[in-house]
C-alpha cells in the first residue's frame, strides 16, 4: 500500500483476521474478561471516532490520553485519532498536575481522554489556563455525574457520533486522505536532564518497529499470541511493542489491572504469551522465584538449585557458542522434567515465548535464570525519539547487550563513543524546537541519542553510560556511574544507587536502602526500627552498607572505587522528583534534592 498509516495497518489486520480475538478486558479482579474480535473492535474504533468527528476535531489537531492503566478505551481513541489524522499525545497518568499542565499547553491539545476522577482532578486544576482545551473526555462516569464538571462521558461521544458525525463512509474518505508522513503522535521525554520535549513521530516512524519484528521476523508473532499490556501505553516501548506489534500480527492485546493485580494475570488469569517489561519487574519475579526455591525441604531446594545450574549452563555454552555435549542434554532432560518446566508455570504461567526488557540494563545473574529456565528474554534499546534501534533475537541472545539492529536502522558511533542514529523511526523534530532538533539531529540526519556504547564485530550493541552522566575527577580520569550503579545494586540491601564526583578527587555514592531488608537485618540486630533516619545513622549500619560497597566493586579500578557514601531516609519516587514514570532516576532532580547531603561528602 502506497500510503501506508497506522490506520490502515489495523485494517489490513481486521480484513485477515476479523474473527480472532484482539483485545481483552475487565473491570476489577473479580470480573470475567470481556473480548472483542477484531471486527467487533474496528465497529467501536469507527463509533469513536465518527463522535470525535462530530465534536469538530480535525486532521492536525492534537488529543491528550492519560491513565494510571492500560485502558481498552485508550487504543480506542490511539486508532480513531489515527483515522482522523489527529495527533495523539500520550501522558504518564502517574504525573503531578503541573507536568501535566505543561504538556496540554505545549501541545495546544483541543481534546483530552483522562480515565477517572483522579485525573479529573488535575484537569480541572488547570483548565481554566489552557484556552486550547475545549473537551475533556472521562472513560469513567456516567453522564450525570460528568455533566457538572462540564466533562463528556467516553460512550457518549460513540451517541454523539451517531446523532450529529458525518457517515462512516465520508470518515473513510477522510482516513485516506491521512499521509503516511503526517505527524501521528507526540511523545513527551521524561526529562531525565531538563524539561520535556515533544518528539514529533509519524504514521512512517511508528511504522518502523511493528513492520520491521513481522518482516523480518524478528520473533515469529500471530493471532495464536496473547500479550499481556502492562507497561504505560504512553511509553514508546509499550506503544510499539505491545500495542501497535500485535495489532499488526492478529494477536490478541488483554490489558492489565495494574501492578496490584499482575501476579495474577502473568501466572493464572491471562498466562499470556507475550509482554513487554523493565527490568525491576524481572528482578522482582526472580526475587520471588529465588525466596521460594530458599524455602523448600533440604532435598526439594538441592533439586531446584541444581536444575537451575543446568539450564544456565546449558545457556552459557550455547551463547558463547560452544557445543553441549550428550552428558549434559540428558542432565538437562532431567531438569527439565523435576525442574525447569515447574519454575516455568510458577514464574511466568508457563506459556510465555517472548519476553522484552528494556529501559535499563539487565543483571547477568537474571538474565541467565529467566533463559536457563527455559524463557526467551530480550533485552532491547530504543528512545521515544527514535522507535526501537535494536534487540536480541531469539536464542541469538548475548547477554549485556541490547542486540541487533533493527530493520531500517543505521548506526555509527562519535569519536567520544556516542551512539549516533538514523533510520525510519527517527522523529521529525522536536515540537516548536527548532533549536533543540538541530542540537539533537546533525546536518548529515544522524540523531544524537546521548548514550555512549561500542558495538562487536558481528553487530551486537552494547549501552555502557550517558554522555551526559560522565564523571570526570580532578586527576582527568573519567568514571561510567551507571555500570557501578548497578554492581551497587546486586547488594539485597541497596535499593538504588547514584554517583557523584565530577570535579572531585573521589567516586562518591548517595545510596538509598532497600528498606524492608535493612529492617529486617536491624530486627535480628536488635537495633531500633522505629526511627529509619536514626538506623541509617547507627555505626552498624554504615558498617554493613561499607561491607556491602566493597563486596560488589571488587573488580573496579581504584579511582572508580566509592571512597564516601551516604544513605537517604526515604525511597526515590514519581511524586518526589526522583523518578520518571518509567522509574528512571533523574540525577539532576537528586542532585537538587539532595545538595546537601552530598556537598557534606565533598567537604568530608
Amino acid at each position: 500500500m502506497a500510503n501506508r498509516t497506522l490506520y490502515t495497518m489495523f485494517q489490513e489486520t481486521v480484513q485477515k483476521h476479523g474473527d480472532r480475538n484482539a483485545v481483552g478486558f475487565r473491570a476489577n479482579k473479580e470480573s470475567e474478561f470481556t473480548y472483542w474480535t477484531y471486527a467487533q473492535y474496528a465497529e467501536k474504533v469507527k463509533a469513536f471516532r465518527r463522535g470525535l468527528d462530530a465534536l469538530g476535531l480535525r486532521k492536525g489537531d492534537r488529543i491528550a490520553l492519560i491513565s494510571h492503566e492500560n485502558r481498552v478505551e485508550w487504543a480506542i481513541t490511539d486508532l480513531a485519532a489515527q483515522s482522523l489524522g489527529l495527533v495523539t499525545v500520550p501522558i504518564y497518568g502517574t504525573l503531578p498536575t503541573p507536568q501535566v499542565a505543561f504538556y496540554i499547553k505545549d501541545s495546544g491539545a483541543r481534546a483530552i481522554v483522562v480515565s477517572d476522577a483522579k485525573q479529573r482532578k488535575k484537569v480541572a486544576d488547570f483548565r481554566a489556563d489552557t484556552p486550547t482545551l475545549e473537551f475533556v473526555i472521562s472513560m469513567d462516569g456516567t453522564p450525570a455525574e460528568l455533566e457538572p464538571e462540564q466533562v463528556i462521558a467516553f460512550e457518549e461521544v460513540s451517541r454523539l457520533g451517531e446523532m450529529k458525525g458525518r457517515s462512516q463512509a465520508e470518515l473513510d474518505t477522510a482516513a485516506a486522505s491521512v499521509m503516511a508522513d503526517d505527524m501521528a503522535t507526540l511523545i513527551y521525554t521524561s526529562g531525565t536532564t531538563g524539561d520535556p520535549k515533544g518528539a514529533m513521530l509519524s504514521h512512517t516512524n511508528m511504522l518502523q518497529t511493528p513492520d520491521g519484528v513481522m518482516d523480518e521476523p524478528v520473533a515469529p508473532l500471530g493471532p495464536d499470541d496473547i500479550f499481556l499490556s502492562f507497561l504505560p501505553l504512553s511509553h514508546i516501548t509499550e506503544r510499539v511493542g505491545g500495542h501497535f506489534i500485535p495489532l499488526r500480527a492478529g494477536a490478541c492485546i488483554v490489558y492489565s489491572l495494574g501492578l496490584s493485580s499482575f501476579v495474577d494475570e502473568f501466572t493464572t488469569a491471562v498466562r499470556p504469551t507475550a509482554i513487554i517489561c523493565v527490568p525491576r519487574l524481572w528482578e522482582n519475579i526472580y526475587e520471588k522465584a529465588q525466596s521460594k526455591i530458599t524455602k523448600l525441604p533440604e532435598r526439594d531446594r538441592k533439586i531446584a538449585q541444581w536444575g537451575v545450574e543446568i539450564g544456565k549452563e546449558c545457556v552459557r555454552r550455547r551463547l558463547a557458542g560452544d557445543t553441549i555435549g550428550p552428558i549434559l542434554i540428558m542432565k538437562h532432560m532431567v531438569a527439565e522434567k523435576l525442574v525447569l518446566a515447574k519454575l516455568r508455570e510458577q514464574t511466568t504461567g508457563g506459556r510465555l515465548r517472548y519476553c522484552v526488557s528494556g529501559g535499563a540494563p539487565l543483571d547477568r545473574e537474571i538474565a541467565e535464570f529467566f533463559l536457563g529456565i527455559g524463557i526467551q528474554i530480550l533485552e532491547g534499546y530504543g528512545l521515544s525519539e527514535t522507535n526501537i534501534i535494536a534487540i536480541n533475537r531469539p536464542d541469538r541472545q548475548r547477554i549485556g547487550t541490547v542486540g541487533l539492529l533493527m530493520p531500517k536502522v543505521e548506526v555509527k558511533f562519535a569519536a567520544d563513543g556516542e551512539i549516533l542514529m538514523r533510520g525510519q523511526g527517527q522523529m521529525q523534530g522536536y515540537y516548536n524546537k527548532p533549536e533543540a532538533t538541530a542540537e539533537a539531529i546533525d546536518d548529515e540526519g544522524w540523531f544524537h541519542t546521548g548514550d555512549i556504547g561500542d558495538i562487536s564485530s558481528d553487530g551486537y550493541i552494547r549501552i555502557t553510560d550517558r554522555k551526559k552522566d560522565l564523571i570526570v575527577l580532578t586527576n582527568g580520569k573519567k568514571v561510567a556511574p551507571q555500570p557501578i550503579e548497578a554492581l551497587l545494586k546486586h547488594s539485597p540491601f541497596i535499593g538504588e544507587a547514584v554517583l557523584f564526583g565530577d570535579k572531585q578527587s573521589t567516586v562518591m555514592a548517595l545510596l538509598v536502602p532497600a528498606f524492608d531488608k535493612l529492617l529486617a537485618w536491624a530486627k535480628e540486630q536488635n537495633l531500633p526500627t522505629h526511627d529509619t533516619e536514626a538506623l541509617i545513622a547507627t555505626p552498624e549500619a554504615l558498617k554493613l552498607f561499607k561491607a556491602e560497597i566493597d563486596a560488589n566493586t571488587t573488580d573496579l579500578a581504584d579511582f572508580e572505587k566509592i571512597k564516601r557514601f551516604k544513605l537517604v531516609p526515604k525511597p526515590f519516587s514519581i511524586d518526589g522528583g526522583e523518578l520518571t514514570p518509567t522509574l528512571k532516576v533523574k540525577r539532576k532532580v537528586v542532585a537538587q534534592n539532595y545538595a546537601e547531603l552530598i556537598a557534606s561528602m565533598a567537604r568530608g
